[in-house]
């Protein structure tokens, strides 16, 4: 199964100038932990309800400040016209739980999540990408 046959669509985005606050606003408002930030149709980034609240509060941000200070601008991604495996294995393999979807214009298309993924491949696939994502990362320290 495709990636486009089960992403979620029409997805909010932020622009690079959006706050902090309007950023949690949004996800207050669509009840989502994560949204992509585009400028224009361009992803530069994704930002998460951890990244304001971790990376924020830790670099002193205010809620005016832009959300560019606390997104994550080394965005993973998945094509639209790949296979639902594909964004299974980079799950894991990246241990993050959703994943921007874009065409092949390079323009954001969609959301695709652990949830989505329930759809479109077998129960074992789904338990194993979650277990690994849900594996602590390796200690830097030794």
């Amino acid at each position: 199964m495709l990636v486009s046959e089960v992403m979620t669509h029409n997805v909010e985005i932020l622009s690079p100038e959006a706050t902090i606050r309007e950023a949690a606003e949004l996800m207050r408002a669509v009840d989502a932990g994560a949204l992509p930030v585009c400028d224009g149709t361009r992803l530069v980034g994704m930002v998460t309800d951890r990244d304001i609240v971790v990376r924020g509060i830790a670099l002193g941000c205010t809620p005016d400040s832009p959300v560019t200070e606390v997104m994550s601008s080394q965005v993973v991604w998945i094509r639209d016209d790949a296979e639902a495996e594909d964004a299974a294995r980079i799950m894991r393999e990246r241990q993050v739980r959703r994943l921007p979807v874009i065409d092949e214009n390079r323009k954001l298309v969609g959301i695709i999540s652990l949830g989505d993924l329930t759809q479109a491949v077998t129960d074992r696939e789904a338990g194993a990408t979650l277990e690994t994502i849900s594996e602590p990362w390796p200690s830097l320290t030794p």
